[in-house]
């Protein structure tokens, strides 16, 4: 069961981000050949209005055919012949929708669960927080040149710089002081800690559940990019990236150890997931790579800077070369998931 929710939960977010192109061409009268949910042979498929829409086989994603790649023909409505700004919203509008999908499942839970405010319920004596005198009741309101406005930021700002010392900047009484803390190492626990706790959960009512349902989504899509600059700077490795079969494997753990909980269990701990996801999707999609939204977006702005379209064979062969990139790193990172989950390598 947990491998079904964890397929329809990511098909489900990359239609949504397909579903977001779509809409910005209908919006920009551009011609949609085929709008499909699902990948491989179609099992239904009807044509309204020019554009096909098909249910196909394995329930995988799905796309939105918009001929982006071809040559410029005699229609008006061709994606090509569109203005350059209206296909830039076209090509943006799938990482935007991510982020949107990513916002609505994130207010849902605030509502549901209430909100982590970064408010300290917790010191604990010989670690730095209680040697610095931070106390129960504090508020961190930054941490080095971060603002801080979910608990978990602070957790996850720690794991990515435990090896600095870390000014953290908290409001007591109305009035905002700051301390520096060295993380400090706990042995049983095997990594390093400042000594704090969060307060709990708040009860959200609708103007908090949609602030910390964006404080959430914020939280992720700086997470992820905190996490490719790491990549890139070689502070964690290729071999620790997840692909499809990783991410099916966290998502059906994740079900097996909630459900013992009950429904609502499962419930928040599979919207918690559809928010990193689709925050995910959108942040890496946005990358100024060939072959993905942000790529297409740099031909965009450089065809609007000089007035001129790249010529699309050569935009066509640069998209190509990026597709057998990421399907040679998709290989890589497919047997990576399944020297870890499956051989324990």
């Amino acid at each position: 069961m947990g491998i079904i929710l964890a397929i329809l939960l990511f098909s489900f977010i990359i239609f949504f981000h397909e579903l977001g192109h779509f809409l910005l061409a209908k919006k920009n009268g551009i011609d949609v050949d085929e709008f499909a949910i699902g990948m491989g042979p179609a099992i239904y498929s009807k044509e309204y209005k020019g554009t096909k829409y098909a249910v196909r086989i394995l329930p995988i994603g799905g796309f939105c055919a918009m001929g982006e790649d071809e040559e410029a023909n005699d229609s008006p409505n061709n994606f090509n012949n569109k203005s350059v700004w209206a296909r830039i919203s076209v090509i943006a509008a799938g990482p935007v929708f991510n982020f949107i999908l990513a916002f609505i499942f994130a207010v849902i839970i605030t509502a549901m669960v209430g909100y982590d405010k970064p408010v300290i319920g917790a010191v604990e004596s010989g670690y730095p927080a209680a040697e610095a005198g931070l106390k129960k009741g504090d508020e961190i309101v930054q941490m080095g040149n971060k603002k801080i406005h979910i608990f978990r930021e602070v957790s996850f700002y720690n794991q990515f710089h435990s090896n600095e010392d870390v000014a953290v900047t908290v409001l007591r009484n109305g009035k905002e002081k700051t301390v520096t803390l060295t993380p400090k190492m706990d042995k049983e626990l095997g990594y390093k800690r400042l000594g704090i706790g969060s307060s709990g959960y708040s009860k959200a009512n609708l103007l908090t559940a949609f602030q910390y349902g964006g404080y959430e989504v914020k939280f992720w899509i700086c997470t992820t990019v905190d996490s490719l600059k790491m990549l890139v700077t070689g502070q964690i490795g290729v071999n620790e990236l997840s692909g499809p079969v990783g991410i099916v494997s966290t998502v059906d753990t994740t079900y097996k150890e909630s459900r013992s909980y009950g429904v609502f269990a499962v419930v928040v701990q599979m919207l918690n997931m559809a928010i990193l996801l689709s925050a995910n999707l959108g942040v890496m999609n946005l990358l100024p790579l060939p072959a993905l939204d942000g790529g297409r977006l740099v031909f965009l702005f450089v065809e609007a800077i000089r007035g001129k379209r790249v010529p699309p064979e050569k935009e066509g062969y640069v998209h190509l070369a990026g597709i057998i990139l990421l399907m040679l790193l998709m290989v890589f990172v497919m047997f990576n998931d399944i020297n870890r989950i499956f051989l324990g390598r």
